[in-house]
Parts: C-alpha cells; sequence; structure tokens
C-alpha cells in the first residue's frame, strides 16, 4: 500500500480562522477529512503531521526516509527561508510535493521565493484548499511513474 505523509508548518492550524480571503474557510480538519477520503478511495496510507516548530518539522521528515512514498508539505513561512529544511527535504528520497493555499507568486515580494521548490518535485500554489488533494493525485502519478517508468 502506497503510504503519504501530509506535514502543515506554522499557523496552518489556525486555517480556517486566519486571514480568511486569502486562505478560505476550510479548517485544518476539514482539510484532512478531505484527504483522508481520498485516500481511502485511493488506498493510500495517509499520515498526517502538522507543528510551529521548525526542528519537529524536519525531525518528522527524517522519520519519514524510508518510511513514506510521498510527501506533502505546506512549510507555511519556512518555504521563503528554512535551509535545514530544504536539506532535510532534499535529503528524502521519496516523491515530494511542495503545496500553498495562496498563490504565493502573486503576493508579497519576499514571499515569491521559495527555498523550498528546487528540492521537490512539484509544486502546486493558489489552489485554495483543494491544492492538497490536488497535491495527493499528483504524489500519486509521479510515484506510480517512478516505479514504472514506462508509465
Amino acid at each position: 500500500m502506497t503510504k503519504a505523509l501530509v506535514i502543515n508548518g506554522p499557523n496552518l492550524n489556525l486555517q480556517g480562522i486566519r486571514e480568511e480571503p486569502l486562505y478560505g474557510r476550510a479548517s485544518l480538519k476539514d482539510i484532512e477529512e478531505r484527504l483522508n477520503t481520498l485516500c481511502r478511495e485511493k488506498e493510500v496510507k495517509l499520515e498526517l503531521f502538522q507543528s510551529n516548530h521548525e526542528g519537529e518539522i524536519i525531525d518528522r521528515i527524517h522519520q519519514a526516509i524510508g518510511q513514506t512514498d510521498i510527501l506533502i508539505i505546506n512549510p507555511g513561512a519556512l518555504t521563503h527561508y528554512s535551509y535545514s529544511l530544504r536539506d532535510a527535504l532534499a535529503a528524502a528520497d521519496m516523491v515530494k510535493i511542495e503545496v500553498h493555499i495562496s498563490n504565493i507568486y502573486a503576493r508579497e515580494e519576499w514571499r515569491r521565493t521559495s527555498v523550498i521548490s528546487p528540492v521537490v518535485d512539484g509544486v502546486i500554489s493558489g489552489c485554495g484548499s483543494y491544492g492538497y488533494e490536488l497535491s495527493l493525485l499528483a504524489g500519486l502519478d509521479l510515484h506510480q511513474r517512478r516505479r514504472s517508468p514506462s508509465a
């Protein structure tokens, strides 16, 4: 069975109550419930993790190495400056998708740079909370292609 891990970084626990025009009304629990439904349909074992602490996120990535097929990460503001998170992701040999609820490339100048993007397989940005489901579907496709290069 394919194993997927979704990691949400700082402040994503406030999803649904924080800056609604940018991030929408869906809570993190709502997003997780939709992911769980999709994973049941696709026969994927899903693990969910959220932390406001960079070191805990890095530790969780380290634990996933060799145990997880697909990693979906919304690093929050860590996206723009966390080289230690970038290095942990670079060391993780699995399909990696970076997801953002808002379109970071249409926001403030400092948000337009991701130090994470160069070390992941794909980026989904600006699709609202549906981006998580898109990330899972993309991750499944990329994982299948790695297992069967002719697919």
